[in-house]
């Protein structure tokens, strides 16, 4: 598998984790949450008191903490100056104030190279948002997982304890609304992603699906590749 790298980008409550977690699993590869990332400099930034309305002051000091990003599919290792955060980065204030520090270009800038620096040789299935179209728009198979609003909503509100669907579902699009108009690395689907959508598939069927792609990406066979990939499902759609 020496240089396999898988990108798997979507917005929030995609299945993004569970669906990357599975596939390294399979490919016995590593994996990285790029997002846990995000959260863990947003996590530093609450710490510290920065006021987060102010991008300017976040950029001034994003390049302080240490952040250290775990690879194994079945951990969720992120440290923080040598404090294990994979917790508190869940919290509803991280969530609530990432997508403010995540658009800030410094932030990103520094970040990005971090996550390059550990996908590196390869071998890897990294997730995220911009995986694709920035980290590492040269990866083996670019997939972009979808689901409708409603799905989304319904699987982050079963994580999320005493919320409801209608608040994720309400959640989620103000931070698909920001995350898709950020003038740094926005959300997007990549030029010759995969776009998968899972709102009527188990996470196996999903899990499965990708590791279809892989194969057919990792094959030699020429120009039917494209025409391969595109029939194996009905969920599936090539970005060309």
């Amino acid at each position: 598998m020496t240089g396999l790298v898988v990108a798997m980008d979507g917005p929030s409550g995609s299945g993004k984790s569970s669906v990357s977690r599975g596939v390294a699993r399979a490919l016995g590869v590593r994996y990285l949450d790029t997002g846990a990332m995000y959260r863990a400099m947003t996590w530093w930034m609450l710490q510290q008191g920065v006021d987060l309305a102010d991008p300017a002051a976040i950029a001034a000091r994003c390049a302080e903490p240490r952040i250290e990003s775990g690879t194994d599919p079945d951990g969720s290792a992120i440290h923080v100056d040598g404090v294990d955060v994979a917790g508190p980065i869940r919290q509803a204030d991280v969530t609530g104030a990432v997508s403010a520090v995540s658009a800030v270009p410094e932030v990103r800038a520094r970040l990005v190279a971090l996550q390059r620096e550990i996908i590196g040789g390869g071998d890897i299935v990294v997730e995220g948002r911009d995986i694709g179209t920035v980290v590492w728009p040269s990866a083996t198979l670019k997939v972009y997982l979808t689901a409708s609003a409603e799905a989304r909503a319904r699987r982050r509100s079963a994580e999320v304890t005493g919320s409801t669907v209608e608040a994720q579902q309400a959640a989620m699009a103000t931070r698909d609304k920001l995350d898709s108009t950020r003038k740094a690395d926005p959300l997007s689907v990549a030029d010759g992603a995969i776009e998968l959508d899972t709102t009527e598939l188990t996470l196996e069927e999903v899990i499965a699906e990708v590791l279809r792609l892989v194969a057919k990406r990792r094959s030699s066979e020429g120009d039917s590749e494209s025409d391969e990939l595109r029939s194996g499902s009905g969920h599936i759609r090539e970005r060309t």
